[in-house]
């Protein structure tokens, strides 16, 4: 199973992840805020991912890992 992991203390939510996802599983997560004060992105539907990287790839932070 494909698993997306964000590191909160990385991500600044900028949503360019969540862009360029082709199943569109990512969003910013509005109910928590990270300790800079941002809402980090989270994965929807883990199931749905085909394992692209594109996420991985585009975030500028280095804060998302995809682990097959």
């Amino acid at each position: 199973m494909i698993r997306i992991v964000v590191d909160s203390k990385y991500c600044k939510g900028c949503g360019l992840c969540v862009s360029v996802c082709p199943k569109k599983i990512l969003e910013l997560d509005a109910s928590v805020i990270s300790e800079k004060g941002y809402h980090p992105v989270r994965c929807i539907d883990e199931s749905q991912c085909v394992g692209c990287m594109s996420c991985m790839t585009m975030c500028p932070d280095i804060a998302i890992q995809v682990v097959r």
